[in-house]
């Protein structure tokens, strides 16, 4: 079966390079009610049309979302995010599974460099960062020595794991918190990735991780188990969400 059963791959040029893309406007000319459902729906619609494989997303995944209702339901749908986002506390443990399953296939005799996370993952360290100077001048300085000289085994394992594994990057501790990192340097609204264009969505280990929804890019707070196995290129899956709408009104008197 085509990985495209509603014929709605299409290309673009841009940039000088041509990319493909999956239209919802092209749905729409089918006759399906794209216009009516909300954005972060029609995300996570293009979401599975692209990732269509017929095994862990089918057609009736794609169809439940198109015939998304306000009311919601408790039907499963697949979502497989562009990247991940974590912390370090829980970001540490997936780290070491990773490493743990090198050191395995190492032991088969196999190559271990293969084993990498399968799309971008992020870890943010500031969950563990602890504060013992304030008030000076001299109060980051100091707080940086402390953190480092604390945790310097398992920075020199991230450190490790940086150089190591694709698809891999650390923030280091006295950059910022997670989610005000990834607002301001990681989200990308739009991502190109082996030849298509698809909107940047994501899943974090940190209960902030919705602010970034603010900004067009949805993403989901969830566990380390969640995300690990978004790392390893599998759909994670929920029952289909309610939307919540806020429509403000400006007072003229």
């Amino acid at each position: 079966m085509p990985k495209d059963p509603f014929k709605v791959k299409k290309s673009l040029q841009t940039g000088g390079e041509s990319f493909n893309y999956y239209s919802l406007a092209e749905l729409a000319k089918q006759g399906y009610p794209i216009d009516k459902l909300p954005f972060s729906i029609r995300i996570l619609l293009e979401n599975a049309l692209r990732n269509y494989d017929d095994f862990a997303i089918t057609k009736e995944h794609i169809e439940t979302l198109i015939n998304w209702k306000p009311e919601a339901s408790d039907e499963d749908i697949p979502f497989k995010p562009a990247r991940v986002l974590m912390q370090d506390f829980t970001g540490v443990p997936a780290v070491v599974d990773i490493a743990a399953l090198r050191a395995e296939v190492a032991r088969k005799g196999k190559d271990p460099e293969k084993i990498n996370p399968l799309i971008p993952v992020d870890l943010v360290i500031d969950h563990s960062v602890q504060v013992d100077y304030f008030g000076t001048d001299y109060s980051y300085e100091k707080n940086m020595e402390e953190e480092y000289s604390r945790n310097m085994e398992r920075y020199t394992f991230l450190k490790w794991a940086q150089n190591a594994f694709d698809n891999f990057s650390v923030v280091p501790p006295g950059m910022g918190i997670c989610h005000q990192v990834n607002l301001e340097y990681l989200a990308q609204g739009v991502i190109a990735k082996d030849g298509e264009l698809f909107p940047d969505t994501l899943v974090g280990t940190d209960s902030h991780t919705p602010m970034v929804n603010g900004i067009g890019v949805v993403g989901w707070g969830v566990g380390g188990i969640e995300a690990e196995a978004a790392i390893l290129g599998q759909p994670i899956y929920f029952i289909m969400p309610q939307v919540v709408g806020l429509k403000l009104l400006v007072n003229c008197h």
